[in-house]
């Protein structure tokens, strides 16, 4: 066994947990322990969960709480890893068998490197996607991929826990794109170490998924993410303007969006967010960014 803690949240998702317990399992190197950080269940979770570490030689830990949401649950699994190096997945994903060891041993190999990511296969309903060019995952400074999408695979993640001491926990006030944030976050400071091959499989197109609960709302989410991370976060100029860039165009087209839905005082919002974003562009990007408390405050997380 090596120094790997494994971070599974679930909710209500015993019919999919055992298949990933259990490509943890198989792994051809083997983790050092495995937390199961159950969000609320009302399902067989816990019975799964016993069964499995019935039969599996390594340690598991479970942990209960009541719904918080994914933020939370993989926020208590960084907080209890006994080990030094961290490893998530969604408790509907799965690993390819030499997942943690192909990681981990880039890892090994890159010791200033702090978090690494790898390749996907897709599926939805049991069937194969090809992911677009926008989306495959980058190697190195990533953060402009970050700010235009959900760029990193959260069951792709390998980190190392002290990444967590220099940038923080995921943002629990976010019950979605709590991803989407903590990798601005990571991604501003630190290179993500890639490696491509898609050593992970990520199910989708189920309607109790959480970005599927909150479709709607994402951007919203993810404009709500860049301001916080302009107000709490010193940026290089680079990386104030391409935060700003990306905020316009998001704010544009979520504010005519709901404009074109009838949603009058909200698209108003979100258009006075993208003519600030503009005005500032226009500036020549003063820094420090000062953000007005008025319009983040505004801008409501639902």
């Amino acid at each position: 066994m090596t120094g790997i803690s494994v971070i599974i949240p679930t909710h209500n998702r015993a019919s999919f947990l055992d298949r990933s317990l259990n490509s943890v399992c198989r792994q051809t190197l083997a983790c050092g322990e495995i937390l199961v950080i159950d969000d609320g269940s009302t399902d067989e979770t816990a019975q799964i969960v016993t069964a499995f570490t019935k039969k599996c030689s390594i340690p598991v830990r479970y942990f209960f709480q009541s719904n918080r949401g994914p933020a939370s649950a993989r926020n208590i699994g960084i907080q209890e890893a006994k080990y030094s190096i961290i490893a998530f997945l969604d408790s509907d994903d799965h690993w390819q068998k030499k997942k943690l060891q192909l990681q981990f041993h880039e890892l090994e190999a890159n010791p200033e490197t702090l978090i690494s990511h790898t390749g996907e296969r897709w599926y939805r309903r049991g069937v194969h996607l090809n992911q677009k060019k926008k989306h495959k995952p980058q190697n190195g400074d990533i953060f402009r991929n970050c700010l235009q999408l959900c760029s990193v695979g959260m069951s792709t993640v390998m980190a190392r826990k002290k990444l967590f001491d220099k940038i923080g926990l995921f943002d629990e006030r976010l019950h979605c794109c709590e991803d989407y944030e903590l990798w601005l976050r990571a991604s501003c400071c630190f290179p993500f170490l890639l490696v491509d091959a898609p050593l992970t499989i990520k199910e989708g197109g189920r309607a109790d998924q959480v970005s599927y609960t909150y479709r709607v709302g994402m951007d919203k989410l993810r404009i709500w993410a860049m301001m916080n991370l302009l107000q709490n976060v010193k940026l290089t100029r680079d990386q104030v303007f391409m935060t700003f860039q990306e905020l316009h165009q998001k704010c544009t087209v979520y504010g005519n969006g709901c404009i074109k839905h009838g949603r009058l005082a909200e698209g108003e919002l979100y258009t006075n967010c993208a003519n600030w974003a503009e005005a500032y562009i226009n500036k020549g990007f003063a820094l420090p960014v000062t953000v007005p408390q008025k319009l983040i405050n505004s801008l409501v997380i639902e």
